[in-house]
């Protein structure tokens, strides 16, 4: 079988980027007059090397400072390269510091021509965009006054939707797959699939390995600069997260996390309410029919149920849901997801979404466990919310077993 060649939308050769540090101002009039350095040479970005094709989707992940935004921002121009070459084939659109070519004393359209100027449109292309930018952003009538005006919400609409509407062969996210807040972050995050559908190419950056591994085609990922590993999302991101995972202190406290988690669920259950966009209602978790939140369970003998009831929104498909066990160390044990099992859930006669899973004679081994719960879209990526430890339960067994599940098994003559 031939090998398909992709054309490259991409191409970066030996790109690096440094900083001048000085520790003291003096310095500079030193180094002007004696021709000598006098800095430190700070590098947010070593000799980098990097291929992407058209159509492909390249997930980017690392740790804070690891040189992420610095590669997202080189790409799209908003920096320049120390040294190195880049070859970009079709136009950039990027969503990293959305409106930061807006104008403060410029009016919401005018801020709308000026960065279609930038992005290389001239008036008619911008004219004939015009009023789908404006009919996305949703501000109204504030469209005609200065964006100094405009609410944190309004200001990132207008700007998404601009980022979104010049037709770009490339597009660049860094750390939200969607933005704003209720119905918009819906809305943002469809038109960013729609773009992945179209076949454009995509190079997302993001905190979420569950979105970077069901998005991307490939990932790279950043250390200290530089690229530790490039390849399948899976083999990427299991060894990062694994790495995250022996880097976190045995001794942080979960329960302080958990209540801090708590709080801003609760506070974005309030705005999601208001904003009539899918949330939790209720979350029981019962073990051989009794409900609570903490739970004793017999191994390979009880039988865990877990019950989601949910408001369905409105305007948008029905949502999916998963679970997720996991131990004290925030290690994910097992999960189960409605869209990935070829479930489509159900409303009762309230109208509120449900789900219903079942774990059968549950076969983890001895320990203590979490249960997690996410509301998600109904393609299983947009996350709506989430209730983190909505049970927890622990373990015990008669046999001598160790580790954390006992698989079928069978010894053969």
């Amino acid at each position: 079988m031939e090998s398909v060649i992709k054309e490259t939308a991409i191409s970066m050769q030996g790109i690096s980027k440094y900083y001048k540090y000085y520790e003291k101002e003096i310095d500079r009039a030193k180094e002007i007059f004696t021709g000598r350095p006098f800095y430190q040479k700070i590098e947010a970005l070593k000799e980098t090397s990097l291929d992407v094709s058209k159509g492909e989707v390249l997930g980017v992940i690392g740790q804070n400072g690891a040189g992420k935004s610095t590669l997202l921002k080189v790409l799209s121009k908003t920096l320049l390269p120390s040294t190195g070459e880049i070859e970009i084939n079709g136009r950039i659109a990027a969503l990293l510091e959305l409106g930061a070519s807006f104008h403060p004393d410029m009016t919401g359209k005018e801020n709308v021509y000026l960065s279609g100027a930038i992005q290389g449109l001239n008036t008619k292309d911008i004219d004939r965009i015009y009023g789908e930018v404006i009919d996305f952003a949703e501000i109204g009538d504030f469209i005609n006054r200065p964006v100094k005006t405009y609410s944190s919400g309004m200001f990132v609409r207008l700007a998404f939707s601009v980022a979104t509407h010049i037709d770009p062969e490339i597009l660049i996210i860094d750390e939200a797959l969607s933005v704003g807040d209720g119905a918009f972050s819906r809305k943002s995050f469809d038109r960013i699939m729609d773009f992945k559908d179209a076949g454009k190419t995509i190079l997302f950056c993001s905190h979420s390995m569950y979105q970077v591994e069901v998005l991307c085609d490939r990932v790279v990922w950043l250390e200290n600069g530089a690229i530790r590993k490039m390849g399948k999302p899976v083999e990427v991101i299991t060894e990062y997260t694994e790495l995250l995972r022996m880097a976190v202190p045995k001794e942080e406290s979960i329960a302080s996390t958990n209540k801090v988690e708590k709080e801003k669920f609760q506070n974005e259950l309030d705005e999601k309410k208001v904003n009539n966009i899918p949330s939790i209602r209720e979350v029981r978790v019962s073990a051989d029919g009794v409900d609570g939140k903490v739970h004793k369970i017999d191994s390979e003998k009880s039988n865990l149920e877990v019950n989601v009831i949910f408001d369905i929104g409105e305007g948008v498909p029905l949502a999916s849901v998963a679970v997720a066990i996991s131990r004290g160390d925030g290690r994910i044990i097992t999960s189960a997801g409605s869209v990935h099992d070829g479930v489509t859930l159900s409303t009762n006669e309230a109208g509120h979404g449900v789900a219903k899973l079942l774990f059968p004679q549950l076969p983890l081994l001895r320990g203590n466990y979490f249960l997690d719960v996410a509301l998600l879209c109904e393609k299983g990526i947009h996350l709506y919310e989430s209730v983190r430890q909505a049970a927890e339960f622990n373990v015990e067994q008669k046999g001598l077993e160790r580790g954390i599940v006992k698989l079928p098994h069978e010894w053969l003559e």
